[in-house]
């Protein structure tokens, strides 16, 4: 199958790895682009500060890459900060820098999966402070809050839409080019459909998603999006290539 992968450029390498082993024909098209923060004023005072929370909250791989390098540089991680991570792939990050991993979802790799956990159900008097990218989601902050704990934003870096060439998209989604997405986050679906711009927007809405969960099937069908994304479980690209496989069989299923 033809496949195109939208993850952040220096982000894709392994999953196309993954993917061309299956025998996949790979495309690359970063949807997402992954900057530092403009403004390190308030980050930096946060970070002055750590030693006041007790647990740190790392919403991605990309939170943990960008905020542990930024506060390791200058500060020891203290002993009584417990962390959480959203998913193996963030909890795998964190352990990289040689930190202990506290909580982490064991199936749901998700917002809501973390906040599933029995731990994290009374959070009367409880410090949190939430590592994240600029904007995004508020069901961590605003369920915490709700429980009882005092919650805080560490933005460490931003997203951002990259540019596109509209005739590019135009020829990378013509018929007969890509046979499916993987798309990794409901703003990558959304920024997708920005880069096709008017003249290719009905020729992306008419390919087959690989995503990771019911939101993005959710965001997809609010898009356009003609046919229901295969739902992967989560946006580890193990999940990912193992969707593909699935998908792969179905097809040839249905040749015979």
């Amino acid at each position: 199958m033809r496949v195109l992968v939208t993850r952040p450029a220096g982000q894709a390498d392994r999953l196309c790895t993954l993917l061309a082993a299956t025998g996949a024909a790979v495309e690359r098209l970063p949807a997402i682009e992954i900057l530092p923060p403009e403004d390190t004023g308030r980050l930096d005072a946060l970070l002055d500060r750590l030693e006041d929370f007790q647990l740190a909250i790392f919403v991605s791989a990309n939170a943990v890459h960008h905020g542990l390098p930024l506060i390791l540089a200058h500060h020891t991680w203290p002993p009584g900060l417990q962390i959480a991570a959203v998913g193996p792939t963030s909890g795998e990050a964190v352990t990289q820098y040689g930190l202990t991993l506290t909580y982490v979802p064991a199936h749901e790799y998700s917002s809501e999966g973390l906040l599933a956990l029995d731990s994290l159900q009374d959070m009367r008097g409880r410090r949190v402070i939430i590592f994240r990218g600029n904007g995004g989601r508020s069901k961590l902050y605003d369920s915490l809050t709700e429980r009882g704990a005092s919650v805080e934003y560490a933005e460490v870096y931003r997203r951002r839409c990259p540019e596109a060439d509209p005739q590019a998209m135009l020829d990378l989604l013509q018929p007969g080019r890509l046979d499916v997405i993987t798309v990794a986050s409901n703003e990558t679906l959304e920024n997708l459909v920005t880069m096709a711009g008017p003249a290719a927007r009905h020729l992306l809405l008419e390919k087959r998603l690989i995503v990771p969960g019911q939101r993005q099937v959710a965001c997809a069908r609010e898009l356009g999006f003609i046919h229901t994304p295969i739902v992967a479980g989560n946006a580890g690209d193990d999940t990912f290539v193992a969707a593909l496989d699935k998908l792969q069989s179905h097809a040839a299923a249905q040749r015979k």
